[in-house]
């Protein structure tokens, strides 16, 4: 009898415990997302995902547009959404620098499962009438700058960097978000800006009088590159094959956009649950958005600068894609993150001064703390 009840007790244990595996998996039956405004090709491979589920899955992902990296970011520190599919501003937001070197953010603990790394590339376009080939041709031109994102502006400060130039050495013009800068190129305000090279406001810029130049970053320019990584050091040298009016490929720069993240604490098993899913529907939507087939499960770069999220690490495990290298590479960036957090409590307990100033005053403690780490603090802004 009490072997039979043995027998009995672990045969329910088992079930017990496939089925609570089996739960784990799946993905809550309504989820929210942030991603770039109406137009950008984030939103649009959002909506290509969230297709997929619906159809597939039994999941409604809702996506809420955001015109920049703060509001995108707001509604998943509230907990109003789960995830975001966000662009490197999440490094920025690691790094507590530009916007989120304020009281109010500081370094955040965020971690990613997939991304995008497709044949678009990310850079700075010119207006076809601009008379700009080059990079270094920007000098005296019309470029935006977009308030409240960091992301934006870090990269076409890096674009400027390898033709050796700086925010002093273009007319700055301010816009409201990413889609109020394509309507400054449109409006003739501006002259240059960045965007990945398949958003769907290219062609807009392209069928316009003033039409469109993508410049070349010559993969062989190695002071040109030298200048842009000290700046954007999340940039990699790429070749640019997929793009609004399918011009010829040519030399560039890219890192993987965009990237769906959410804070570490978040829920493990639902977090590798979008992973797999994302994956395991990549064959239903890739081809229902630009630059959607950057989601494929060899296009995933195990090595970038944000660290990946637990769940999703239990899932690159599984399929083989997490190795020593790469979990070494994943714990060096939370070691980074961890000293950037602690040397912010020891900034903020120190009594620092508010208003403009904060920013100055932090950005100054940043830098040196991290220099004494031994660590590349990268940004200087005081």
């Amino acid at each position: 009898m009490n072997k039979l009840l043995s027998a009995l007790a672990a045969g329910a244990a088992a079930i017990a415990l496939s089925a609570g595996s089996g739960l784990a998996q799946e993905l809550p039956q309504s989820m929210a997302v942030t991603a770039y405004d109406v137009g950008s090709s984030g939103y649009a491979q959002a909506v290509a995902i969230g297709a997929a589920f619906k159809n597939n899955e039994g999941v409604t992902l809702r996506v809420l547009p955001g015109k920049n990296d703060v509001s995108r970011m707001v509604p998943l520190r509230e907990g109003k959404v789960d995830y975001s599919f966000n662009g490197v501003g999440t490094y920025f937001a690691l790094e507590a620098v530009d916007v989120f070197a304020s009281p109010e953010w500081g370094p955040q603990d965020l971690r990613m499962t997939n991304m995008a790394m497709g044949g678009n590339c990310l850079t700075v376009f010119f207006a076809g009438d601009a008379g700009v080939k080059t990079m270094a041709d920007l000098k005296g031109k019309r470029v935006a700058w977009v308030k409240g994102s960091p992301a934006l502006n870090n990269n076409t400060y890096s674009h400027l960097r390898f033709g050796n130039l700086t925010w002093d050495d273009v007319e700055i013009v301010e816009v409201g978000g990413n889609n109020g800068a394509f309507d400054a190129v449109l409006n003739n305000q501006a002259d240059a800006f960045f965007s990945t090279t398949t958003s769907g406001n290219i062609l807009k810029v392209q069928a316009s009088p003033r039409g469109l130049v993508w410049p070349t970053l010559p993969h062989d320019d190695n002071e040109g590159w030298t200048r842009l990584q000290e700046v954007g050091p999340y940039f990699s040298k790429y070749t640019c094959s997929e793009a609004g009016g399918n011009p010829p490929a040519w030399e560039g720069a890219s890192y993987p956009y965009p990237v769906v993240i959410a804070y570490s604490p978040s829920d493990a098993d639902t977090a590798y649950a979008l992973t797999k899913a994302i994956f395991d529907n990549f064959d239903h939507f890739k081809d229902a958005a630009p630059a959607a087939t950057g989601y494929s499960l060899d296009n995933q770069v195990m090595d970038w600068v944000v660290p990946f999220h637990d769940g999703a690490i239990r899932y690159y495990k599984e399929v083989g894609r997490w190795n020593e290298e790469t979990q070494a590479h994943n714990d060096q960036l939370i070691d980074r993150l961890n000293k950037i957090t602690g040397i912010w409590k020891s900034f903020m307990d120190s009594n620092p001064p508010s208003g403009d100033e904060f920013k100055d005053a932090w950005m100054e403690y940043r830098y040196n703390e991290l220099e004494k780490a031994g660590l590349n603090p990268i940004w200087r802004e005081f």
